[in-house]
């Protein structure tokens, strides 16, 4: 008769508790991850920089270069975290065509292995994002006032562009609305429509997006009008998907519409001014993001002030409240990212050649900076990816 195992059962169960703890401890790690990469994309030809945050202590470290590329300005990151996307300059010296580059994001170093590069659509490719799907990459360019879809193959290479499209219009201002500028596109939660942001025409193009075709149409109605002369710049969606925030560049407010996940149409629902209500100078604002918590909006403003700006959201209507102004500790906020766990907001001043580490309080949303700047040549970008095995 085969040896038995003659320990007691309680030792038994008791072994078997522990591996389960063990296990469950291990699941909650992974699907709580505390350390991020930091990807920082710049308009230097050094490439993009590569930090390493750990939200549990706040530790902050400058990890080198993840890869050389052509003045890599935007980011976007896929939905599974494996691929990474960037707006580049082509190698054509005369002219500003801009491509897409294509990188294979190593988990556990943070390092980029590039895979290949597309023409994008147009000059200057503005902003870069993923669907949520992660079949296509959406491209804006700013002075070709045109949007693009770049299809990804499964192993995260992208293809040609499958279409590309030219927004018209103007507005106001006889020195930057004479014509289309397109500043960004985002894809909704739902992956089935699009946004572009548009400066030159004062409005927000909605479009159709078909993500396994990697198409896009106009909507009906196909785009919603800001007030004249804001300029919208960013926008971004709230956790709970039935709100959009957008910022205006020339107008320094934020725009808070009501959104239709349906039919994709906005409503304008809230208006608020970034700057101090006594500052009467010149200055844009760039950015616009919401904590994952969806209790807290940021933006950046730059030039004659380089601010962030908290405002609360109140959670049953969607309106703000502007609650404090945080300097950048730098020139040029051009871009901020707050990390997924929501406890640290990283900010790129794109003319001080720094990026600032700011730590954000969970009751009111105010910023404090946690540790010293980190040198990086014209940041003007910032996206983060989970490291892997944690």
């Amino acid at each position: 008769m085969a040896n038995q195992d003659r320990r007691p059962v309680w030792l038994l169960i008791a072994a078997s508790v522990l591996c389960i703890m063990i296990c469950d401890q291990r699941a909650a790690a992974q699907s709580n991850p505390h350390l991020f990469w930091a990807y920082v994309g710049t308009t230097s030809q050094e490439g993009i920089s590569l930090f390493k945050l750990d939200t549990n202590t706040g530790s902050f470290t400058a990890e080198g270069i993840a890869a050389p590329a052509n003045a890599p300005g935007f980011l976007a990151i896929a939905p599974n975290q494996k691929y990474l996307y960037a707006g580049v300059l082509r190698a054509a010296p005369a002219t500003r065509e801009a491509a897409i580059e294509a990188f294979a994001i190593d988990g556990k170093t943070g390092k980029l292995t590039a895979l290949n590069e597309q023409p994008s659509g147009g000059d200057e490719a503005t902003f870069v994002t993923v669907d949520p799907f992660g079949k296509n990459v959406l491209v804006a360019h700013y002075n070709a006032a045109t949007v693009s879809v770049l299809p990804i193959g499964p192993d995260g290479r992208l293809s040609p562009a499958s279409i590309t499209l030219k927004q018209t219009g103007s507005s106001i201002d006889p020195a930057r609305q004479t014509h289309a500028y397109a500043h960004s596109i985002n894809a909704d939660p739902a992956g089935k429509f699009a946004i572009a942001c548009d400066l030159g025409a004062d409005k927000l193009f909605v479009y159709k997006l078909d993500a396994d075709k990697g198409v896009l149409a106009p909507n009906d109605p196909p785009s919603v009008s800001v007030p004249p002369g804001s300029g919208p710049r960013h926008l971004t969606f709230h956790p709970n998907g039935k709100w959009v925030y957008v910022v205006t560049e020339m107008g320094s407010t934020v725009i808070g519409y009501n959104y239709d996940a349906a039919t994709g149409t906005l409503h304008q629902m809230d208006q608020a001014r970034i700057l101090p209500d006594d500052f009467k100078y010149q200055t844009t604002s760039a950015e616009v993001q919401i904590d994952p918590t969806g209790k807290f909006l940021y933006t950046s403003t730059r030039i004659a002030l380089n601010l962030l700006t908290v405002f609360t959201i109140d959670q049953s209507t969607g309106k703000l409240a502007r609650v404090a102004y945080q300097d950048t500790m730098g020139r040029i906020p051009r871009h901020f990212r707050i990390d997924p766990t929501g406890k640290f907001l990283l900010v790129a001043n794109q003319q001080s050649d720094n990026v600032i580490l700011f730590s954000i309080n969970p009751r009111d949303g105010r910023l404090t900076m946690s540790g010293p700047p980190m040198d990086v040549p014209a940041p003007i970008c910032v996206k983060f990816v989970a490291v892997e095995g944690q």
